[in-house]
Protein backbone atom coordinates (compact mmCIF):
# COMPACT_ATOMS: atom_id res chain seq x y z
CA UNK A 1 0.00 0.00 0.00
CA UNK A 2 2.76 2.36 0.83
CA UNK A 3 4.40 1.85 -2.38
CA UNK A 4 1.22 2.51 -4.37
CA UNK A 5 1.20 5.42 -2.58
CA UNK A 6 4.72 6.56 -2.74
CA UNK A 7 4.94 5.55 -6.62
CA UNK A 8 3.53 8.22 -8.66
CA UNK A 9 5.07 10.67 -6.09
CA UNK A 10 8.34 10.19 -8.15
CA UNK A 11 6.74 11.15 -11.43
CA UNK A 12 6.43 14.38 -9.82
CA UNK A 13 9.93 14.79 -8.36
CA UNK A 14 11.60 14.05 -11.84
CA UNK A 15 9.34 16.77 -13.50
CA UNK A 16 9.76 18.91 -10.76
CA UNK A 17 14.42 18.35 -11.45
CA UNK A 18 13.58 18.87 -14.86
CA UNK A 19 11.87 22.05 -14.58
CA UNK A 20 13.98 23.26 -12.30
CA UNK A 21 16.78 22.73 -14.38
CA UNK A 22 16.11 23.58 -17.54
CA UNK A 23 14.25 26.69 -16.55
CA UNK A 24 14.24 27.98 -13.30
CA UNK A 25 17.47 27.70 -12.51
CA UNK A 26 18.35 29.27 -16.21
CA UNK A 27 15.48 31.85 -15.65
CA UNK A 28 17.66 32.94 -11.86
CA UNK A 29 20.77 32.92 -13.17
CA UNK A 30 19.27 35.71 -16.04
CA UNK A 31 18.06 37.86 -13.51
CA UNK A 32 21.07 37.74 -11.78
CA UNK A 33 23.27 38.57 -14.88
CA UNK A 34 20.79 41.53 -14.92
CA UNK A 35 22.20 43.29 -12.32
CA UNK A 36 26.11 43.33 -13.38
CA UNK A 37 27.94 44.29 -16.55
CA UNK A 38 27.80 41.11 -17.95
CA UNK A 39 28.99 41.42 -22.06
CA UNK A 40 31.66 40.34 -24.56
CA UNK A 41 34.51 42.31 -22.78
CA UNK A 42 33.63 40.63 -19.84
CA UNK A 43 36.30 37.93 -20.23
CA UNK A 44 39.05 40.37 -20.29
CA UNK A 45 37.70 43.34 -17.68
CA UNK A 46 36.01 40.77 -15.31
CA UNK A 47 32.21 40.03 -14.35
CA UNK A 48 31.37 43.48 -12.06
CA UNK A 49 28.00 43.62 -10.43
CA UNK A 50 26.33 47.10 -11.27
CA UNK A 51 22.91 47.19 -9.35
CA UNK A 52 20.29 48.45 -10.93
CA UNK A 53 22.20 50.60 -13.57
CA UNK A 54 21.01 48.20 -16.73
CA UNK A 55 17.34 48.66 -15.39
CA UNK A 56 17.92 52.37 -15.55
CA UNK A 57 19.50 52.91 -18.40
CA UNK A 58 16.19 50.84 -20.05
CA UNK A 59 14.07 52.91 -18.74
CA UNK A 60 15.82 56.40 -19.19
CA UNK A 61 17.83 55.91 -22.12
CA UNK A 62 17.05 57.39 -25.54
CA UNK A 63 16.99 54.27 -27.55
CA UNK A 64 13.24 53.87 -27.37
CA UNK A 65 13.31 50.36 -24.97
CA UNK A 66 10.24 51.95 -23.10
CA UNK A 67 8.59 52.24 -27.08
CA UNK A 68 9.90 48.16 -27.71
CA UNK A 69 7.60 47.86 -23.77
CA UNK A 70 4.92 49.45 -25.23
CA UNK A 71 4.81 47.49 -28.45
CA UNK A 72 4.92 44.31 -26.74
CA UNK A 73 1.43 45.21 -24.99
CA UNK A 74 -0.11 46.73 -27.86
CA UNK A 75 0.62 43.42 -29.84
CA UNK A 76 -0.59 41.24 -27.46
CA UNK A 77 -3.46 43.12 -27.06
CA UNK A 78 -4.50 43.75 -30.67
CA UNK A 79 -3.52 40.35 -31.95
CA UNK A 80 -5.67 39.23 -29.30
CA UNK A 81 -8.72 40.86 -30.57
CA UNK A 82 -8.32 40.23 -34.40
CA UNK A 83 -7.84 36.79 -33.79
CA UNK A 84 -10.28 35.91 -30.82
CA UNK A 85 -13.76 37.78 -32.49
CA UNK A 86 -13.45 36.13 -36.06
CA UNK A 87 -12.48 32.43 -34.61
CA UNK A 88 -14.84 32.10 -32.12
CA UNK A 89 -17.75 33.54 -35.12
CA UNK A 90 -16.51 31.03 -37.28
CA UNK A 91 -16.05 28.07 -35.06
CA UNK A 92 -20.23 29.08 -34.47
CA UNK A 93 -20.45 29.09 -37.48
CA UNK A 94 -18.46 25.37 -38.63
CA UNK A 95 -20.56 24.36 -35.29
CA UNK A 96 -23.84 24.74 -37.95
CA UNK A 97 -25.19 22.96 -40.58
CA UNK A 98 -22.39 25.13 -42.85
CA UNK A 99 -21.26 22.42 -46.40
CA UNK A 100 -17.92 21.50 -46.64
CA UNK A 101 -17.25 22.50 -43.29
CA UNK A 102 -14.69 19.65 -42.85
CA UNK A 103 -12.83 21.26 -45.45
CA UNK A 104 -12.87 24.75 -44.55
CA UNK A 105 -11.48 23.28 -40.98
CA UNK A 106 -8.77 22.44 -42.43
CA UNK A 107 -8.26 25.13 -44.86
CA UNK A 108 -8.18 27.46 -42.24
CA UNK A 109 -6.20 25.29 -39.23
CA UNK A 110 -3.32 24.68 -42.26
CA UNK A 111 -1.29 28.19 -41.68
CA UNK A 112 -1.04 27.60 -37.90
CA UNK A 113 1.44 24.42 -38.59
CA UNK A 114 3.44 26.30 -40.21
CA UNK A 115 6.48 27.70 -39.07
CA UNK A 116 6.50 31.87 -38.46
CA UNK A 117 9.67 31.72 -40.33
CA UNK A 118 8.15 30.61 -43.69
CA UNK A 119 5.03 32.65 -43.23
CA UNK A 120 7.59 35.89 -43.01
CA UNK A 121 9.41 34.91 -45.54
CA UNK A 122 6.58 34.25 -47.97
CA UNK A 123 5.05 37.37 -46.95
CA UNK A 124 7.61 39.21 -47.14
CA UNK A 125 8.20 38.65 -50.46
CA UNK A 126 4.19 39.24 -51.31
CA UNK A 127 4.18 42.87 -49.54
CA UNK A 128 7.01 43.63 -51.17
CA UNK A 129 6.48 47.16 -52.87
CA UNK A 130 7.71 46.74 -56.76
CA UNK A 131 7.31 43.08 -56.96
CA UNK A 132 5.30 41.76 -54.62
CA UNK A 133 1.86 39.68 -55.14
CA UNK A 134 -0.17 42.11 -53.60
CA UNK A 135 1.00 45.79 -55.19
CA UNK A 136 1.08 43.76 -58.51
CA UNK A 137 -2.29 42.37 -57.97
CA UNK A 138 -4.08 45.65 -57.14
CA UNK A 139 -1.87 47.33 -60.56
CA UNK A 140 -3.65 44.52 -62.48
CA UNK A 141 -7.17 44.92 -61.66
CA UNK A 142 -7.36 48.96 -61.84
CA UNK A 143 -6.56 49.35 -58.06
CA UNK A 144 -3.01 50.90 -58.42
CA UNK A 145 -4.13 53.79 -56.15
CA UNK A 146 -4.36 51.22 -53.35
CA UNK A 147 -0.32 50.53 -53.50
CA UNK A 148 1.60 50.50 -50.37
CA UNK A 149 4.64 50.16 -48.56
CA UNK A 150 3.33 47.26 -46.52
CA UNK A 151 6.28 47.08 -44.56
CA UNK A 152 8.05 50.77 -44.32
CA UNK A 153 5.04 53.08 -44.14
CA UNK A 154 4.66 53.71 -40.60
CA UNK A 155 0.67 54.00 -41.02
CA UNK A 156 0.39 50.37 -42.70
CA UNK A 157 3.48 48.61 -40.97
CA UNK A 158 1.42 47.21 -38.08
CA UNK A 159 -1.91 46.69 -39.97
CA UNK A 160 0.15 44.39 -42.37
CA UNK A 161 1.92 42.26 -38.98
CA UNK A 162 -1.19 41.88 -37.07
CA UNK A 163 -3.12 40.59 -40.67
CA UNK A 164 -0.23 38.16 -40.88
CA UNK A 165 -0.49 37.06 -37.57
CA UNK A 166 -4.27 36.73 -37.86
CA UNK A 167 -3.74 34.72 -41.31
CA UNK A 168 -1.75 32.36 -39.07
CA UNK A 169 -3.66 32.30 -35.84
CA UNK A 170 -7.12 32.18 -36.15
CA UNK A 171 -7.12 28.40 -37.32
CA UNK A 172 -5.75 27.36 -33.98
CA UNK A 173 -7.38 29.61 -31.98
CA UNK A 174 -11.07 28.43 -33.96
CA UNK A 175 -10.12 25.00 -33.54
CA UNK A 176 -10.09 25.46 -29.55
CA UNK A 177 -13.33 26.99 -29.29
CA UNK A 178 -14.63 24.23 -31.63
CA UNK A 179 -13.69 22.04 -29.12
CA UNK A 180 -15.83 24.25 -26.50
CA UNK A 181 -18.52 24.66 -28.45
CA UNK A 182 -18.52 20.75 -29.18
CA UNK A 183 -18.88 20.11 -25.63
CA UNK A 184 -22.01 22.01 -24.82
CA UNK A 185 -25.26 19.55 -24.60
CA UNK A 186 -27.63 20.47 -27.43
CA UNK A 187 -30.32 19.87 -25.13
CA UNK A 188 -29.26 23.66 -23.91
CA UNK A 189 -30.00 24.90 -27.40
CA UNK A 190 -33.47 22.94 -27.74
CA UNK A 191 -34.73 24.25 -24.43
CA UNK A 192 -33.71 27.77 -25.91
CA UNK A 193 -35.19 27.40 -28.49
CA UNK A 194 -38.79 25.83 -26.94
CA UNK A 195 -38.86 29.25 -24.70
CA UNK A 196 -38.54 31.16 -27.75
CA UNK A 197 -35.14 31.98 -28.02
CA UNK A 198 -33.04 33.44 -31.45
CA UNK A 199 -29.75 33.08 -32.86
CA UNK A 200 -27.89 36.38 -30.21
CA UNK A 201 -29.84 35.06 -27.31
CA UNK A 202 -28.76 31.65 -27.74
CA UNK A 203 -25.37 32.79 -28.31
CA UNK A 204 -25.69 35.39 -24.91
CA UNK A 205 -27.15 33.09 -22.54
CA UNK A 206 -26.34 29.39 -23.89
CA UNK A 207 -23.11 29.43 -25.75
CA UNK A 208 -20.51 32.49 -24.10
CA UNK A 209 -21.49 30.92 -21.02
CA UNK A 210 -20.25 27.42 -21.24
CA UNK A 211 -17.56 28.78 -23.52
CA UNK A 212 -15.97 30.52 -20.68
CA UNK A 213 -13.08 27.92 -20.47
CA UNK A 214 -12.18 27.98 -23.84
CA UNK A 215 -11.77 31.20 -24.14
CA UNK A 216 -9.98 31.10 -20.88
CA UNK A 217 -7.73 29.31 -22.44
CA UNK A 218 -7.24 31.00 -25.84
CA UNK A 219 -6.56 34.05 -23.72
CA UNK A 220 -3.74 32.30 -21.74
CA UNK A 221 -1.79 31.24 -24.91
CA UNK A 222 -2.61 34.28 -26.66
CA UNK A 223 -1.22 36.55 -24.06
CA UNK A 224 1.61 34.27 -23.56
CA UNK A 225 2.26 34.25 -27.31
CA UNK A 226 1.87 38.07 -27.81
CA UNK A 227 4.19 38.95 -25.15
CA UNK A 228 6.97 36.66 -26.30
CA UNK A 229 6.83 37.38 -29.80
CA UNK A 230 9.75 37.56 -32.10
CA UNK A 231 9.73 35.30 -35.21
CA UNK A 232 7.33 37.67 -36.97
CA UNK A 233 8.37 40.87 -36.39
CA UNK A 234 12.00 39.99 -36.98
CA UNK A 235 11.47 38.19 -40.36
CA UNK A 236 9.00 40.96 -41.40
CA UNK A 237 10.21 44.24 -40.70
CA UNK A 238 13.66 43.39 -38.70
CA UNK A 239 12.45 46.44 -36.10
CA UNK A 240 11.48 48.69 -38.62
CA UNK A 241 11.15 51.27 -40.44
CA UNK A 242 13.06 52.88 -37.79
CA UNK A 243 12.75 51.42 -34.86
CA UNK A 244 8.78 51.52 -34.79
CA UNK A 245 8.10 48.07 -34.45
CA UNK A 246 10.79 46.88 -32.00
CA UNK A 247 8.83 44.67 -28.94
CA UNK A 248 10.84 43.39 -25.65
CA UNK A 249 12.46 40.63 -27.33
CA UNK A 250 13.86 42.08 -30.59
CA UNK A 251 15.74 44.63 -28.65
CA UNK A 252 16.86 41.46 -26.11
CA UNK A 253 17.98 39.77 -29.46
CA UNK A 254 20.06 42.87 -30.80
CA UNK A 255 21.43 43.43 -27.45
CA UNK A 256 22.81 40.19 -26.79
CA UNK A 257 24.06 40.16 -30.78
CA UNK A 258 25.75 43.34 -29.72
CA UNK A 259 27.65 41.55 -26.26
CA UNK A 260 25.72 43.78 -24.21
CA UNK A 261 24.69 40.30 -22.10
CA UNK A 262 23.60 42.03 -18.98
CA UNK A 263 21.24 44.90 -20.52
CA UNK A 264 19.58 41.78 -22.70
CA UNK A 265 18.98 39.70 -19.72
CA UNK A 266 17.45 42.83 -18.20
CA UNK A 267 15.13 43.08 -21.13
CA UNK A 268 14.52 39.51 -20.35
CA UNK A 269 13.68 39.72 -17.05
CA UNK A 270 11.10 42.80 -17.37
CA UNK A 271 9.39 40.41 -19.56
CA UNK A 272 9.86 37.80 -16.91
CA UNK A 273 8.21 40.26 -14.68
CA UNK A 274 5.33 41.38 -16.38
CA UNK A 275 4.37 37.86 -17.75
CA UNK A 276 4.50 36.53 -14.59
CA UNK A 277 1.97 39.19 -13.02
CA UNK A 278 -0.18 39.21 -16.33
CA UNK A 279 -0.21 35.12 -15.13
CA UNK A 280 -1.16 35.29 -11.60
CA UNK A 281 -3.80 37.79 -12.44
CA UNK A 282 -4.83 34.79 -14.89
CA UNK A 283 -5.08 31.98 -12.40
CA UNK A 284 -6.57 33.83 -9.57
CA UNK A 285 -9.42 35.37 -11.94
CA UNK A 286 -9.99 31.61 -13.03
CA UNK A 287 -10.33 30.07 -9.71
CA UNK A 288 -12.76 33.10 -8.71
CA UNK A 289 -14.31 31.93 -11.57
CA UNK A 290 -14.64 28.57 -11.02
CA UNK A 291 -15.73 29.23 -6.95
CA UNK A 292 -18.99 31.22 -8.55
Amino acid sequence: MNKKKIYPQWFVIITLIIYAVFFLFPSLLGVFYSFTDWSSRTALNGLHFVGLDNYIEIFTSNKNYGSGIFNTFRFTVISNIVKLIPAFFIAVMLKGGLKGKGVYRTILYLPSILPFVIIGLIFKSIFNYNTGLLNTTLEAIGLGFFKQKWLSDLGVVWTSIFGVDAWRGIGYVMTIFLAGLNSIPQDYYEAAEIDGANFWHKLRYVTLPMMKGSIMINLVFGITYGLKVFDIIYVLTNGGPGHATEVITTYAFQLYSNGQYGMSTALNSILLVITAIIGIFIVKFMSRKETE
